[in-house]
């Protein structure tokens, strides 16, 4: 019987956060002298937190382990009492300089914390008290005494009431891994039946350690078909370049891989996106081109539009004429407006006002001092306008490079219709639209019904519809629902729904950290991540009141974040995800429906399997909603 490993071991080498020299040691002795029902997580996505292993046996218990390269003689370490707190980890350098606490390093209460949640948030259905002897909590330190490793944390573990329990927190040190006795270090791996685990606890784990999909693809490099390597690979006589195509035709991975490509030519690249989120996408993107030969988070300059004008002001003393735009408009100066999710983009500051200043900035820069690039390249770009277009050409050098990807179907903010073909040609566009057609992105049962809203709801002169690759097998399935509901039920279903999501995956593991929840409405997004909190769920989220941290908050979201995702579906544009709960409160004008076909084409298809859960409340949608293959009224 193979062991169940995750990461598995042939992309151990590969891990984003490498395993220090302890970690494998430690790995390398739990694979060769665990029996092979125990599965093995290392660093697993818990909820936010990341402890360095968890052992799992569906039969007989789990493990949590924390393992600590610490050379003891290299410092002085004590654990002091503070009288009803816990015991405080100190340590001192030899030179006999300040102490310092290291309390938020001390193992024990790492373990505390992760064993506490484990019984009352991850495995629900362990038995009351008896259930956390099924949990076994221990500390490895491979190159230290274990007697005086024992001895440093014995205040600590009598504390925690753990020291008339050793057989289930051990603590081992170089010794035991060197004899390699398993016994000593994890007494209960012996074990091979329990009274209180069973599998169905194990399966309410394995969704919340097994490797999300966005961990494991970021290891792997990008791939493209001829066309679209042709595209990343080459650049026109003009340097000039429009690509069109549909959702998840692989337009932003074009260009996260281009940009990648002219870094390794040495070249300066500047990356423009309207909205903040997509940035940290993209960057992911580039560092999986092997073509770069540098380091793209660092040395390609990843701005929005916004950000980049503000920049250009101040640098530039224009700081005051900056302000003075938005002095009228804001109660806290200097703070730029970003997508709004309440009301329609067409404030005269945006289109007119902001380029106006850094274009005329940019003219009277005699001396040089702004800083030009080898290329520029847009993402998103029918969130543009042409004004902003025509200012960030004069930040490209004479003979540079400008490439402007768009999806007008996904024209979420009203802008296509400015972009003529007489407009294109005074932007630097004299010939044709280069154009893709196949969506990679969407399972083929997903795409079918992305098409079918399309073409039922949106504008046909704007449509751009995705395509299956010709000849594909649907090899890749999909669990589409919908759900109709009332508005007061809305939070209570769309919480209840992404909690469904993972018995629904069932025999597949769906990983709790892949689930997003999408959302227009700020209000409702806050009310559904307080609802998840309540049940000791961990939310990575964009939502606040207060527009500054709202955006403190977007420049931090990020897929390989260990918690559930939730964000707006405005912020969400050019992303995807393997499984999605996506709220649709209402149904007006047209760029509304752009932006629910932009969270139609968010999923993102997997071998084994793709989940997207639809709750809406607007009865204009109702029977487009019944053709779905799983419908549902609430």
């Amino acid at each position: 019987m193979s062991r169940m490993v995750s990461p598995p071991i042939n992309q151990l080498e590969k891990l984003r956060q490498p395993l220090t020299a302890g970690e494998k040691m430690v790995f390398n002795f739990f694979n060769k002298n665990l029996p092979s029902e125990w599965e093995i997580y290392i660093h697993p996505h818990l909820n936010g937190l990341r402890p360095d292993f968890v052992l799992l046996n569906p039969n007989s218990g789990v493990a949590i382990f924390e393992i600590k390269d610490w050379d003891l003689d290299a410092m002085d370490y004590w654990v002091e009492e503070r009288g009803g707190k816990a015991p405080k980890l100190y340590a001192q350098k030899k030179d006999h300089s300040k102490a310092f606490s290291l309390q938020n390093h001390n193992p024990i209460e790492k373990l505390y914390q992760y064993k506490q949640e484990l019984y009352d948030i991850y495995c629900p259905r362990l038995k009351k008290n008896a259930g956390l002897a099924a949990i076994t909590a221990g500390v490895i330190f491979p190159f230290a005494n274990e007697q005086r490793v024992k001895e440093l944390f014995s205040k600590s573990l009598l504390y925690r009431g753990w020291a008339r329990y050793p057989e289930f927190h051990p603590i081992s040190g170089k010794e035991s891994l060197e004899k390699e006795n398993i016994s000593a270090v994890f007494p209960e791996s012996q074990r091979s039946e329990s009274f209180v685990m069973n599998k169905d606890v194990a399966k309410d784990l394995r969704n919340w350690l097994v490797e999300p999909d966005f961990a494991s693809q970021q290891r792997e490099p990008l791939t493209f078909d001829k066309d679209q390597k042709y595209f990343v690979t080459t650049r026109t006589g003009s340097g000039y370049r429009r690509l069109k195509g549909p959702a998840g035709s692989g337009k932003s991975h074009i260009l996260g891989a281009r940009a990648a490509e002219l870094l390794g030519k040495g070249k300066e690249v500047l990356v423009i996106t309207y909205n903040i989120t997509l940035l940290h996408y993209l960057m992911d993107i580039a560092s999986r081109w092997p073509a770069s030969n540098g380091k793209t988070r660092t040395d390609i300059t990843w701005l929005n539009f916004h950000s980049w004008c503000k920049r250009i002001c101040i640098e530039n003393d224009y700081e005051e004429e900056y302000k003075g735009l938005w002095r009228d408009q804001f109660e806290i100066e200097g703070n730029p407006l970003e997508e709004n999710n309440e009301k329609e983009f067409n404030d005269e500051i945006l289109e007119n006002s902001l380029p106006e200043l850094v274009s005329n900035i940019i003219d009277e820069d005699k001396e040089g001092n702004i800083k030009k690039y080898d290329a520029i390249l847009v993402d998103e770009g029918q969130d543009f306008s042409l004004s902003w277009w025509n200012t960030l050409r004069k930040a490209c050098r004479p003979d540079g490079e400008m490439l402007l990807v768009v999806d007008t179907t996904q024209d979420v903010y009203g802008k296509s219709h400015s972009w003529t073909d007489e407009a294109m040609i005074g932007a630097g566009f004299p010939g044709r639209w280069a154009e893709l057609k196949v969506s990679y992105r969407l399972p083929p049962r997903a795409l079918k019904y992305a098409r079918k809203f399309a073409e039922q709801f949106l504008p046909t002169d704007l449509v751009d519809l995705p395509e299956s690759k010709q000849g594909e097998l649907d090899l890749f399935p999909s669990k589409l629902k919908w759900i109709q509901t009332k508005p007061e039920k809305v939070v209570s279903v769309c919480t209840e729904e992404m909690f469904l999501l993972v018995p629904s995956a069932d025999p597949d593991v769906l990983a709790i950290s892949d689930i997003t929840f999408l959302v227009r409405s700020q209000k409702i997004g806050m009310k559904v991540v307080k609802e998840l909190d309540k049940k000791g769920v961990k939310v990575l989220n964009t939502f606040d009141e207060d527009s500054r941290e709202s955006r403190r908050r977007k420049m931090g979201f990020f897929m390989g974040d260990a918690r559930i995702k939730a964000t707006t579906l405005h912020s969400f544009k050019g992303w995807e995800s393997r499984a999605i709960v996506l709220y649709i409160g209402e149904f007006m004008d047209r760029n509304s429906k752009a932006l629910i076909y932009t969270g139609l084409t968010r999923l993102k298809k997997h071998v084994d399997g793709s989940y997207l859960t639809v709750v809406s409340c607007v009865d204009g949608l109702r029977q487009y909603g019944k053709t779905w293959p799983d419908y549902k009224e609430i």
